[in-house]
């Protein structure tokens, strides 16, 4: 096995998935600015939009998770494309 090839700063780290506060902890090189306190003792803290505790595949249930406003952005930004009903009626 080659020598120097693997990172030196395995640690553990704390995940967060945002959609539901879910925290585990892991070993992980991953870097990060951001701290979290878990049961007394700080880790380095990386934030996650989903994880297995909130994905409909390992949940068996469909959520809809909208935490920036997205679909609100697309009806308002094409809603000047739709034909009111009553113009569509007029037209045929």
């Amino acid at each position: 096995m080659r020598k120097d090839i693997h990172p030196e700063n395995y640690r553990l780290v704390a995940f967060k998935d945002m959609s539901n506060d879910d925290v585990f902890l892991t070993k992980s090189t991953a870097d990060t600015k951001e701290t979290l306190e878990v049961d007394g003792v700080e880790y380095p803290l990386v934030k996650l939009e989903i994880s297995r505790t909130s994905h409909p595949f390992y949940t068996g249930k469909a959520k809809l998770v909208d935490t920036a406003g997205r679909i609100d952005k697309f009806k308002n930004k094409y809603k000047k494309f739709s034909k009111p009903a009553a113009a569509a009626q007029e037209e045929e």
